[in-house]
């Protein structure tokens, strides 16, 4: 493998507050309270709980215990409207800390749900975020010195440090408790055009975070991504590392036409994950700009899609390994990378995993990046799309195999009927269909793993105990087509778009069933209320549309691997009437998983229920059927009272819920 794809080196603070009750932070901390103090449950991003309360005999027991609802909607006077509700709280001494698609920062009772503080940023002012997602905010970060608690949250384009107490900003941080994230990047950006949906990572007194930018923001000079450390002390900028290299640094000629000077993007919208004790900080890079077509930028396009150790105090980079060169298909790092310590060939290994939206596992020694297993590179076809100059390989590990389904072809076509396999593939053969990594085309490709995956920023849960890491993925297709982007007036970004090419069309790969024979007599309104139904689009293939998989990655084999979840309004639609169909027809989202030493494994993974699955088998041990989308990855800690709780965003928009689900209370008498 070429060296340049492997390498090593060695606002104030009238800021809105609400005090609704005393924080019970002041408190000294229960014996037995077990926390939830990072986003994925520690630094090292394995999202499981030592916690073994709640069992495979005893999880049918779980009945739910509180819920709040961030009661947001909204708002005509800025043009804004509240997303969905992806958080995953922090538990910290009987707190709960949670950001909400507003990215307002609320403090909870972890007993009982009761609102303690809430601290309002105010990001609507500026208008709806111009990216895919909308308003929406995953998790917030901690730092703790003695009796001090900072809660941290990186809300658009600022960085706030809150008193875990009182939730009112630290004046001495930045500008009354705020830092301007646009200041110092390597060019002069529109601020609106900058945000940040996943929390940052801590790092002794360093705060270390990265940004998103809207995909479909294609224009000279976007947003670059630099990651960037903060004092958490002051706010203060110690470090900065160019994920577009810049003349003199590593990887500068990879940017062919001097594009460096102009692409931006490249950033890190997912978590990050650290090992503490070794100092180092693992980075999951996305696509540079624009992400479909790379004709402004010839090469390989370093640091785009790589996933880069730092080391942390002082952002030199260590090593890094280039997982998609000169990207075309929107195949960004999505998940925060899993640290994990392993036995392959029954030798310890501390390593780390990264997630691919392409449905691989790509695992390397976490201090060295060596692979663990090998890595080959593989031809992949050539772009036909005039000034495009495709990558003529890829990598491609040999081990542990796939965990999704790559590529497509006419055997992949929706198959619940033979009349609706037939539809699927006329449709399919309007478009260039392919292996994995068939570029985009002007006709458009049928891409499969889509734009969310395989893994998405829900990411994996790791079982220190076993060496299985455990998965949500989804299997839908998109169609990859680029022209000529959007420039009419009607664009209100219009102005913005610089660009030969870019992604246009459709993002989901649908066709329309045949239109069945009707019903005799039926009545007008059940006859325009049937229409309407009927000319719903279907999935181009076939499901199911979401698993969950098992991978020992001692032996770097799939252990089990089941569909998960369901699609009501799929399994409604008129052209399936009478049709039998499968138990599950699979849910496609982004949400994780979370891991606990009862053996139980929780997943909402976008379903409209929590579900638990047995470890070792992946069968079915409960089940919660929610009134809305599960929407964030669960979490889980033991409280003062001595109950283990099991929490899960839920909803969004108006409707946005935290629910939180427990075994019974058991009797005062049972607690002595």
């Amino acid at each position: 493998m070429p060296k340049r794809f492997l390498a090593a080196a060695f606002l104030s603070s009238a800021l809105p507050l609400v005090v609704t009750g005393q924080s019970a932070l002041s408190r000294p901390p229960a014996a037995g309270m077990q926390e939830w103090p990072e986003y994925g449950g520690d630094p090292r991003g394995t999202k499981y709980s030592p916690l073994a309360d709640i069992t495979r005999d005893n999880v049918r027991q779980l009945q739910p215990a509180w819920e709040w609802r961030t009661k947001e909607t909204a708002l005509e006077q800025y043009g804004t409207r509240p997303g969905a509700f992806q958080n995953t709280p922090l538990m910290i001494d009987n707190v709960l800390y949670v950001s909400t698609p507003y990215n307002r920062v609320v403090a909870l009772d972890a007993d009982d749900g009761r609102e303690l503080w809430s601290f309002d940023p105010k990001p609507y002012e500026d208008g709806q975020p111009p990216n895919g997602t909308g308003f929406v905010h995953r998790g917030l970060a901690a730092w703790r010195s003695g009796e001090s608690l900072r809660i941290l949250i990186n809300s658009r384009y600022r960085l706030i440090a809150l008193d875990g107490k009182t939730g009112q900003t630290i004046r001495a941080f930045g500008e009354d408790g705020i830092v301007d994230l646009t200041k110092g990047l390597l060019w002069t950006i529109n601020k609106r055009h900058y945000t940040n949906t996943s929390p940052p990572i801590v790092y002794k007194d360093l705060i270390i975070l990265g940004n998103g930018v809207g995909d479909r923001l294609v224009y000279k000079n976007d947003p670059p991504g630099d990651v960037r450390a903060f004092d958490v002390r002051t706010g203060r900028l110690v470090w900065t590392f160019h994920t577009i290299p810049q003349p003199g640094e590593f990887g500068n000629d990879t940017w062919g036409n001097d594009s460096w000077k102009f692409t931006g993007h490249t950033n890190v919208w997912a978590p990050m994950s650290l090992d503490a004790e070794r100092g180092l900080v693992y980075l999951p890079l996305t696509t540079p700009s624009n992400d479909f077509f790379g004709g402004r930028r010839p090469g390989a396009n370093l640091f785009a899609e790589s996933l880069v150790c730092l080391d942390a105090a002082t952002g030199k980079r260590v090593w890094h390994f280039q997982i998609v060169h000169h990207g075309l298909w929107d195949y960004d790092l999505p998940s925060p990378p899993s640290l994990v310590t392993i036995a392959p060939n029954g030798k310890k290994l501390d390593a780390v995993v990264a997630l691919t939206k392409q449905g691989f596992a790509f695992v390397f020694d976490r201090v060295t990046g060596t692979p663990v297993w090998p890595i080959e590179e593989r031809a992949v076809p050539p772009s036909d799309v005039p000034g495009e100059h495709a990558w003529p390989t890829q990598p491609f590990p040999t081990r542990p195999p796939a965990f999704t389904e790559q590529g497509v072809s006419l055997d992949d076509a929706f198959d619940l009927t033979p009349e609706l396999k037939a539809a699927a593939q006329e449709e399919m053969k309007k478009y260039r269909i392919g292996p994995l990594y068939t570029p985009p085309s002007l006709q458009g490709t049928i891409q499969r793993p889509g734009l969310i995956g395989g893994a998405n920023w829900g990411g994996a849960a790791f079982d220190p105990n076993s060496g299985v890491l455990y998965v949500k993925t989804s299997n839908l297709a998109n169609i990859g087509r680029v022209g000529p982007p959007d420039r009419s007036p009607s664009n209100p970004r219009a102005s913005e778009v610089d660009a030969e090419l870019a992604r246009v069309g459709n993002t989901n790969a649908e066709f329309r069933p045949p239109s069945p024979a009707a019903d005799p007599a039926p009545s007008p309104t059940a006859a325009t209320q049937s229409s309407a139904r009927e000319a719903e689009p279907l999935p181009l293939l076939k499901p199911p549309y979401g698993h969950v998989v098992a991978i020992d990655l001692n032996k770097a084999e799939i252990v089990w691997r089941v569909p998960f979840g369901d699609s009501p309004s799929l399994r409604q639609h008129p052209s399936l009437k009478g049709v039998t169909l499968p138990d599950r027809l699979g849910a496609s989202g982004a949400p994780g998983v979370l891991l606990t030493k009862g053996g139980v494994l929780f997943v909402g993974g976008a379903d409209e229920a929590l579900t638990a699955l047995d470890t070792s088998t992946g069968q079915e041990l409960w089940r919660a059927p929610l009134p809305r989308r599960t929407s964030g990855t669960p979490m889980t800690y033991r409280s003062r009272s001595g109950r283990q709780f099991v929490v899960i965003a839920t909803g969004g928009g108006e409707d946005a819920v935290l629910t939180a689900f427990a075994l019974p209370a058991r009797e005062p008498s049972a607690l002595r």
